[in-house]
């Protein structure tokens, strides 16, 4: 039995991966920061229903210290670490000449070097184990277009793409693949809180920069977390093992690239 860590997994996508995995059969490791405990927990009871083992562990995907004991500690308390799917991401909107470097720095924190101590410590884990792994992260439609006043989320997420990129030639000597996905607009509470500083900025009320966002959607609907799910369970699975290096759309049809 595999064992696969999901970050960012206390709610929305990363929640719904995390179910999708255990209903796949994986043994599940959660983290999430401190203060999303109480919900972590809740996470853990709902993947534990499914039957399969699984911790809930908390920390900081920007801290070293921090990552390098999540993927650690996933190993020494199920066993292994053989898949890490690097969810958790933060956004910001706001018009680039209105962003401060602090604020450049904190969503770069996360979403930039989050993702790298993810991808390499991961990856330490999984050289040392001798038995490949699968590691899969977190980009964004804003990884493939930049979109206006999210300037700076967009940045981070197209570099997720190079990292992807460059990882997967560098392991794939290891028998260790790696891929991400892109999702569009999800029905989470991070797309609320775009749509919220959208509608400040913009003067429109609740709800309606969403609306207009989701006007372009092909398939006529914004998309669920059960819908990035059901991709990442195909990229944590043996279906994918001859894909490695890809950073795919999974937005309804937004973008064609």
């Amino acid at each position: 039995m595999t064992v696969a860590h999901i970050t960012g997994s206390a709610r929305g996508i990363g929640r719904s991966i995390a179910l999708r995995l255990a209903q796949d059969g994986h043994d599940i490791a959660l983290s999430d920061l401190p203060s999303m405990s109480e919900e972590l927990e809740k996470t853990r009871s709902e993947v534990a229903a499914h039957g399969v083992r699984t911790i809930a562990l908390t920390g900081d995907v920007s801290d070293h210290d921090s990552v390098r004991a999540l993927m650690t500690d996933t190993a020494d308390q199920l066993g292994s670490l053989d898949v890490i799917v690097a969810n958790a991401g933060i956004a910001q909107t706001k018009a680039l000449l209105d962003v401060t470097p602090e604020e450049y720095d904190k969503v770069h924190a996360v979403n930039g070097r989050g993702m790298f101590l993810c991808y390499t410590e991961a990856a330490r884990v999984m050289i040392a184990q001798g038995t490949g792994g699968k590691i899969i992260g977190a980009s964004s439609i804003a990884g493939h277009k930049g979109f206006p006043l999210l300037g700076i989320y967009s940045s981070s997420k197209f570099g997720v793409r190079a990292l992807t990129q460059a990882a997967a030639q560098e392991w794939a000597e290891h028998g260790i693949t790696v891929n991400a996905y892109c999702p569009g607009i999800v029905d989470t509470n991070m797309w609320v809180e775009v749509d919220r500083d959208l509608g400040a900025i913009n003067g429109v009320e609740k709800g309606e920069s969403m609306k207009a966002m989701a006007a372009g959607i092909t398939l006529g609907r914004v998309s669920t977390g059960e819908d990035v799910a059901a991709y990442v369970s195909y990229l944590a699975g043996p279906d994918s093992n001859y894909m490695t290096g890809q950073s795919a759309l999974i937005d309804g049809g937004m973008l064609f690239v």
